[in-house]
């Protein structure tokens, strides 16, 4: 058992967080839970549980392989959840994962979820335009220093 903290920054530790869902012991109730189990879920490797919370329709032979190929070539370093709107079957969580670049890279995006049989899935997202970070600003990775201290070149 691990007592670090969650990838997601949800300020809890990952046992407590979104390694119950990684472990198939938990379901997300939430659309943003499943995105931050999600998030939480490349930055630990788990291929299978991204597999599994990908909804059916979405699905290709070579997922896998695709993951695999993100997994070598990205280092992840903080999630931000700018928004989310959710309805019983339906969601959309808008969301900033940010990973190492020079500078900092960002993959914002507003997301589709979809509720089947009582199962948050991931449907797709719309690449939106990234963020300006501020240097005096905490840093994205959540080590409590000022941006221009820790990861602000």
């Amino acid at each position: 058992m691990t007592s670090e903290n969650c990838p997601c920054l949800s300020d809890r530790r990952y046992q407590d967080c979104c390694e119950p869902f990684h472990l198939g012991e938990k379901v997300a109730a939430t659309a943003e839970q499943l995105m931050r189990s999600r998030y939480a879920a490349f930055v630990r490797q788990h291929i299978d549980y991204l597999l599994k919370t990908l909804h059916p329709s979405k699905r290709q032979l070579d997922d896998a392989q695709t993951l695999q190929q993100t997994f070598e070539t990205t280092q992840w370093l903080g999630l931000s959840i700018v928004g989310q709107r959710q309805n019983d079957d339906t969601a959309e969580v808008e969301f900033i994962a940010f990973y190492e670049a020079s500078p900092i890279g960002q993959l914002h995006e507003r997301s589709r979820f979809s509720k089947q049989q009582g199962q948050w899935f991931y449907l797709d997202g719309e690449f939106l335009p990234p963020i300006k970070l501020a240097r005096n600003d905490n840093c994205i990775c959540g080590s409590g220093k000022k941006f221009k201290r820790c990861h602000g070149c």
